[in-house]
């Protein structure tokens, strides 16, 4: 199966996406474990991984995280933190591990690329009887700064169709699949550390943005890249977490 024409781009702007992408606090994993009543050493997977962003998170939780994600400049840099013992190649549709071989799914920022009835079967398949679904979705919330509506625009005004704002929800993909509990979501909130550097390097990690000609890329982040060193940007940002949630049947 092949990935999605616009997830495809992350390949080639694997180290932006480190760079720029919000890290996950304690508190996020130790919501996570609370909501899927996970103990320490409980057996997890991270799907569709990335870098490892919520990977590293995961294990410094107390976890024991295997992390699956499919293109090969991504995994380096996830393998490079994590070891190549938890790092495997495979997609959310043909998942790599056993039948009912973890207590939970987390998928972080990466639901809208799956396909998802084939997706939440692979899921159902690999957790154990009463196991559940993570699906995280972050947002930096860029507002305090004096950029903010400039940037915004540009941004907006180049993203083509995508499956995270166009497509169905991951709630409504979870409703329409057998075997699951009602879905539900939480939310929660957390700063960061900002600065100019990294909030470019963030939306250069932006698939769409990634994947614009070169030359037009390029040009697009130096006027996005002058606008912000132009304006103010708070030292910190907050990041807004919408967590959805899902239980076996």
């Amino acid at each position: 199966m092949d990935l999605h024409p616009l997830a495809m781009q992350f390949g080639a702007i694997a180290e932006a996406y480190e760079r720029g992408r919000p890290d996950y606090p304690p508190e996020v994993v130790e919501r996570l474990r609370a909501e899927l009543e996970l103990p320490a050493g409980a057996r997890v997977l991270d799907l569709g991984a990335g870098t490892g962003k919520l990977t590293r998170a995961l294990l410094s939780g107390g976890l024991d995280v295997v992390a699956v994600e499919p293109q090969e400049s991504l995994r380096a840099l996830l393998t490079r933190a994590v070891g190549a013992e938890r790092v495997l190649a495979g997609l959310a549709e043909e998942i790599p591990l056993d039948d009912r071989s973890v207590a939970a799914v987390t998928v972080a920022d990466a639901f809208h690329w799956f396909d998802p009835p084939r997706a939440l079967q692979e899921i159902r398949r690999v957790l154990r009887p009463g196991g559940g679904l993570a699906v995280l979705i972050s947002a930096v919330d860029w507002s305090g700064a004096s950029w903010a509506h400039e940037v915004g625009t540009v941004i907006m005004e180049l993203r083509p169709e995508h499956p995270q704002f166009d497509g169905p929800s991951w709630e409504t993909s979870v409703k329409a699949a057998a075997g699951w509990a009602p879905p539900r979501e939480i939310g929660m909130s957390f700063s960061q550390q900002s600065d100019p550097e990294r909030i470019v390097n963030h939306i250069a990690s932006m698939s769409w943005m990634a994947g614009l000609p070169e030359d037009g890329r390029r040009d697009t982040l130096a006027r996005i890249d002058a606008i912000i060193r132009a304006g103010e940007t708070p030292a910190q940002l907050p990041v807004h977490l919408r967590i959805g949630l899902a239980t076996l049947t």
